[in-house]
C-alpha cells in the first residue's frame, strides 16, 4: 500500500445537534482524515497532543494501522472544541475553543516520515504547513485544506502554499471567502490561478465540485435520512479522496480525482450517521463497497 503523511489536530469535541449531545468526543481533522484514509493507504500522522490523550485512542488508531511516530505527547490538555449545529447542518456554530498544547504546535517529522511519497496538509496554520512542505523530500502529490480563519488572517502565507501544493480541497464557503466570487465555480476557477493543479470545493449535503485544467466534475452527497453530526465529514470526505488517490500511485490525472471524489463522498456519507470518529471505527470494507454500488447506482444513467 502507499503511504500518507497527515498533518492536523487530533481532539476531543464536544457537540450538541437536534440529535444529541456528547461530551468530548474523539475528533480532530488527522484523526477524520486517518479513519477514513487507511481503508485505501497507509498512513503516517503528525501532531500533538496532551497527556490527557486516551491510550485506548491511540490504540484505535494503531490497530487500523495507522503510523504515530509523528505523535507529540506533551504535558498540558489536549485541543478541545465545542459546538453546535441548529437549522443549518451544513454550518456549526463554535461555542468554545481550548487550543491548549496545539496553540504551540511546532511540527517535526521524523526520519522516516520525510520521504513519504504523499503528503496532506489539513487545516493548520499555512505557515506550519509551509515548515512542513519544507521537511518532505520530493514528494510525489501534495494537498492540503484551509479554514477561514486562516484565510482572513493569513492569507498572505496561505497564498504561499497554494503555489506549492498540487491539489487544494476546500468548502465552498471558505472558497467564496478567498476568492471573492459569488459561487462555487467561479471559485474553483480562481484557485487555479492560484497554483493548485486541482481544486475540490466541498458542499456538504449538495456533494463537491472538482476542477482540474478546463474539465468540471460535479455530483450530489449520498443522501441520508438522518444527519446526526456533520463534523468532521469534510475530513472524512478529504481522507478517502486522498486515500484512493495515494493508492493509484501514479500521477494525478482527471479520471483519478473524479474515482477519488466518488470515494470520499461515500466514506463522508457515514461520518454524518453518528457523533464523532464512531462511525469511522465501525467502518468496514464490505460496508464501504456496499454504499459505494449504491451511490454508483444512484448518480449513473
Amino acid at each position: 500500500m502507499s503511504e500518507i503523511l497527515v498533518v492536523g489536530s487530533l481532539a476531543y469535541d464536544s457537540i450538541q445537534s437536534p440529535e444529541g449531545k456528547v461530551d468530548r468526543t474523539l475528533g480532530g481533522s488527522a484523526n477524520y482524515f486517518s479513519l477514513a484514509a487507511h481503508h485505501f493507504s497507509k498512513v503516517r500522522v503528525v501532531g500533538v497532543v496532551g497527556n490527557d490523550y486516551g491510550d485506548d485512542d491511540l490504540q484505535m488508531l494503531r490497530s487500523r494501522g495507522v503510523d504515530t511516530e509523528g505523535l507529540q505527547i506533551v504535558d498540558g490538555k489536549t485541543f478541545h472544541w465545542e459546538g453546535k449545529y441548529e437549522g443549518d447542518m451544513n454550518e456549526a456554530i463554535t461555542l468554545n475553543t481550548e487550543l491548549n498544547v496545539f496553540e504551540h504546535f511546532n511540527p517535526k517529522l521524523p526520519e522516516s516520515y520525510k520521504n513519504t511519497p504523499f503528503a496532506f496538509l489539513a487545516n493548520i496554520d499555512p505557515i506550519l504547513q509551509m515548515e512542513v512542505l519544507g521537511q518532505i523530500q520530493s514528494p510525489k502529490l501534495v494537498a492540503s485544506d484551509t479554514m477561514n480563519f486562516w484565510i482572513t488572517s493569513k492569507k498572505n502565507d496561505l497564498l504561499q502554499v497554494l503555489q506549492k501544493v498540487d491539489l487544494l480541497v476546500i468548502n465552498e464557503t471558505e472558497s467564496i471567502l478567498l476568492t471573492e466570487e459569488q459561487n462555487a465555480v467561479a471559485a474553483a476557477n480562481k484557485i487555479l490561478q492560484m497554483g493548485p493543479k486541482a481544486v475540490i470545493i466541498k458542499r456538504g449535503e449538495y456533494g463537491f465540485v472538482m476542477k482540474m485544467g478546463d474539465d468540471f466534475f460535479a455530483l450530489p452527497a449520498y443522501p441520508i435520512a438522518k444527519v446526526k453530526d456533520p463534523t468532521g465529514a469534510g475530513d472524512s470526505f478529504a481522507g478517502g479522496l486522498f486515500g484512493y488517490l495515494a493508492s493509484k500511485n501514479e500521477p494525478m490525472t482527471f479520471e483519478n480525482l473524479k474515482q477519488a471524489c466518488i470515494r470520499g463522498a461515500v466514506v463522508a456519507s457515514f461520518t454524518v450517521e453518528n457523533f464523532g470518529v464512531t462511525p469511522l471505527k465501525e467502518l468496514t470494507s464490505e460496508m464501504l463497497d456496499k454504499r459505494m454500488n449504491q451511490y454508483l447506482k444512484m448518480v449513473t444513467l
